[in-house]
């Protein structure tokens, strides 16, 4: 399967802290790697390595007598690094401590129980890095252009948005 590689966040915010392979923005129609992105992020300069997994999962909706086998996605890939790159910043002024982001996300066919994104950051201690990650997965959700088709058991289909974009008809709840 082709692989998109998106090039690495530029200039740093502190002095001495940024180097250039801190961050690493992957698309890819292949399965992804867990401990890829887990090997990418860890120094010994850091005491934490904090992970998120989205993992694709079967909703069933007894109202309409369907479940969901599996999403597709779909992006606006020229846009995606410089969003990246921006939460990214976002995350860096937040916690001037982190040291490593890596953010790797499925396109394409998704089938129920594989993972849809991975993303790790290191950092010198783990609240840092735990509370980074939660706030990394509110902001991909929010602004990164990449959308989400659930296809259902029927094989019917239905194009769903997140409730934090700001677009959202939900009103920018999380779920």
């Amino acid at each position: 399967m082709e692989r998109l590689h998106l090039s690495v966040w530029p200039p740093a915010l502190q002095t001495g802290q940024y180097q250039p392979e801190s961050d690493i923005f992957r698309l890819s129609r292949d399965w992804l790697s867990v401990q890829e992105v887990v090997d990418s992020v860890s120094s010994s300069r850091c005491g934490a390595v904090s992970v998120f997994i989205g993992t694709t999962f079967t909703i069933l909706l007894f109202l309409r007598g369907r479940k969901v086998i599996g999403l597709q996605y779909e992006a606006y890939e020229a846009m995606v690094q410089s969003e990246l790159s921006r939460l990214a910043a976002a995350l860096r002024a937040r916690w001037p401590s982190l040291l490593h982001v890596c953010i790797h996300h499925r396109l394409g066919w998704v089938k129920v129980g594989e993972a849809s994104v991975v993303m790790a950051i290191s950092s010198p201690h783990r609240q840092d890095g735990q509370e980074a990650i939660q706030h990394a997965v509110t902001l991909l959700k929010a602004s990164v252009p990449i959308w989400k088709k659930e296809v259902y058991d029927t094989q019917e289909s239905s194009w769903k948005e997140n409730s934090e974009c700001s677009w959202s008809q939900r009103g920018g709840a999380s779920d």
